[in-house]
């Protein structure tokens, strides 16, 4: 009975409140970040820093998993409970990390890693140009004068509507969206699973399945995108070649993936399932 506690904490909606924040900081990156690249960079260089663009973001969740292997060694009620008083390890199934210290240590990251754009220029000169960005800015501010208010409402309604139609009729567009959904399924499978998998499959502890994971996957995807960019870059690669490349790679990909099935593991014992409850 002094376990038991009466149902209905809403502390989870600080937590619901603190992840849509979240997201809708993480939302513009990609998408803003990639036609930011392209609309001030020169074509060749375009490619190479796209590479450097998704390396970080691998860079990330590698640091990510680092992080949370650190403090799945942590006991969750860190500096409320004495270490000497826990008897259990983390090992055990009913050890529970400190998942909260993680979110904390992003949380304020985040908030310092956000501060240097608040002095980026509202205009940049576009790499190769000589104008200046002030120039840019005030064709801008005529441009915007010179037109009606009304006027560009109406035009936004007017093309917008058969923009996104047409986008929805491309079949290279949905095709790219379909591919991305399947490759992010995947990836949150692995994140998702894999943990849990390496705890009951090879007894390792949730610290350790959270290090491994990060240590063997993403260090070789940041390799695979710098260089992918790099050789764009080089070779001066166009849209039509490397979308060749990528479906060959994709193939290649998905038979050494395949080959996967060939590695088979003992099955682990499970009362009911494998053998018997007696």
């Amino acid at each position: 009975t002094e376990c038991e506690k009466e149902p209905g904490s809403l502390l989870w909606i600080f937590v619901m409140a603190g992840n849509i924040v979240r997201g809708m900081g993480e939302t513009p990156i990609m998408p803003l970040g990639i036609s930011y690249l392209e609309d001030f960079a020169k074509a060749e260089n375009s490619p190479f820093y796209l590479g450097c663009l998704h390396t970080a973001t691998v860079i990330g969740p590698f640091l990510g998993f680092l992080l949370a292997s650190f403090c799945a060694e942590l006991f969750v009620d860190l500096g409320s409970v004495d270490a000497d008083d826990i008897t259990i390890t983390a090992t055990d199934a009913r050890w529970v990390g400190a998942w909260w210290l993680g979110i904390l240590i992003c949380a304020s990251l985040n908030l310092l890693a956000g501060i240097p754009f608040w002095f980026l220029p509202k205009s940049l000169v576009k790499e190769g140009e000589t104008s200046e960005p002030e120039d840019r800015s005030k064709r801008s501010v005529i441009l915007l004068q010179e037109n009606d208010k009304n006027e560009a409402k109406q035009t936004i309604w007017k093309y917008f509507i058969p923009f996104l139609k047409a986008l929805f009729h491309n079949p290279v567009y949905m095709l790219f969206i379909c591919i991305t959904v399947l490759q992010f399924s995947a990836f949150n499978g692995m994140v998702s699973f894999m943990p849990k998998y390496l705890e009951q499959q090879f007894g390792k502890s949730a610290s350790d399945a959270i290090f491994l994971i990060g240590v063997y996957n993403l260090p070789v995807i940041c390799v695979g995108y710098f260089f992918g960019g790099l050789l764009m870059k080089k070779f001066k690669i166009n849209i039509y070649q490397a979308a060749n490349i990528a479906f060959w790679v994709s193939l290649l990909e998905y038979l050494l993936y395949f080959a996967a099935f060939w590695t088979v593991c003992d099955t682990a014992p499970v009362a009911g399932l494998t053998v018997s409850y007696e």
